[in-house]
């Protein structure tokens, strides 16, 4: 049986986790170019686990500018099977104050200036995203919340936009109207790529904000939302720390994502270039070298 590997993806707070003292930058290359940053290697209670910032350590890339392809990519290279993303987003509900955490478990992608898919050359695959989180995994990352006594909703769907800039007042009401729970710029096509490449994921939301819907909170300001990441950011690598102890425990063997590939590929085998089929071996190397 394969080892299981956990990767945290860490957005906007959230650059390191220094208490994870055994400490190992990898500089990985993919077909897709670089990821957002050196990726950390770590070993704690015994068990290997990567932690990748999103946006680069010191925040240099904008949510559009992400290589969310060679993040997935690198990750897969060094084993990665289940990923926890851990995001700042804004409320589009009231009951979800700044400071309160979200298990996403569904996604509506408003974004559409980035490259979504491995599957964009010569080789056409189409995955299942009905249930686009891994259900162990957000009972991994519940059990974790909860042993830090952390405000938390489980379940919720997660708007992203494209960004950088904030929503307008009509486009907040307008994902309001959807009932949707909370907004972000990061978590797709990030989702749909774990996807593809069978890596279980799972997406925690830390609220830092009311978006601008709200009559006593007009106006989404930067350093107000620092000032709630920071504290929100303490909380989560607490959190973290608890996952890598726990997430083993909820690993779920039927979960849709450990072989979608299977029943994805639509490309007859002959139309398939070694180019194209090197270039996934990473992704789909699984199925594709059969």
């Amino acid at each position: 049986m394969s080892k299981n590997k956990l990767a945290i993806i860490g957005g906007s707070g959230l650059y390191d986790v220094e208490e994870l003292k055994e400490r190992e930058l990898l500089e990985i290359t993919t077909p897709w170019g670089k990821p957002s940053d050196h990726i950390l290697k770590t070993n704690y209670k015994n068990k290997e686990v990567y932690f990748l910032p999103r946006h680069g350590r010191g925040h240099f890339i904008s949510p559009t500018n992400i290589n969310f392809r060679a993040n997935i990519d690198a990750l897969k290279q060094l084993g990665v099977t289940d990923i926890v993303s851990v995001s700042a987003v804004g409320s589009l509900k009231e009951n979800l104050p700044p400071g309160k955490f979200v298990i996403v478990d569904q996604f509506i992608d408003r974004t559409f200036a980035r490259n979504k898919t491995f599957f964009d050359d010569e080789i056409v695959a189409h995955v299942s995203m009905a249930h686009p989180t891994s259900t162990g995994l957000m009972n991994a990352c519940e059990e974790a919340i909860k042993k830090e006594k952390i405000d938390y909703q489980k379940g919720g769907t997660y708007v992203v936009m494209e960004g950088p800039q904030f929503s307008t007042l009509a486009e907040s009401n307008l994902y309001r109207s959807w009932k949707a729970d909370v907004i972000g710029m990061t978590n797709m096509p990030e989702a749909k790529l774990a996807r593809e490449a069978e890596i279980r994921y799972a997406s925690v939301s830390m609220v830092t904000d009311y978006d601008c819907w709200h009559p006593d909170h007009e106006n989404v300001d930067v350093q107000q939302v620092i000032r709630v990441l920071l504290g929100n950011a303490a909380k989560a690598k607490n959190m973290i720390k608890n996952l890598i102890e726990n997430f083993e425990n909820y690993i779920d063997p039927d979960d849709p994502t450990n072989n979608c590939l299977d029943v994805a590929i639509i490309t007859a085998p002959e139309k398939r270039t070694q180019k194209t089929i090197d270039k996934l071996k990473t992704i789909a190397g699984r199925v594709l070298n059969k």
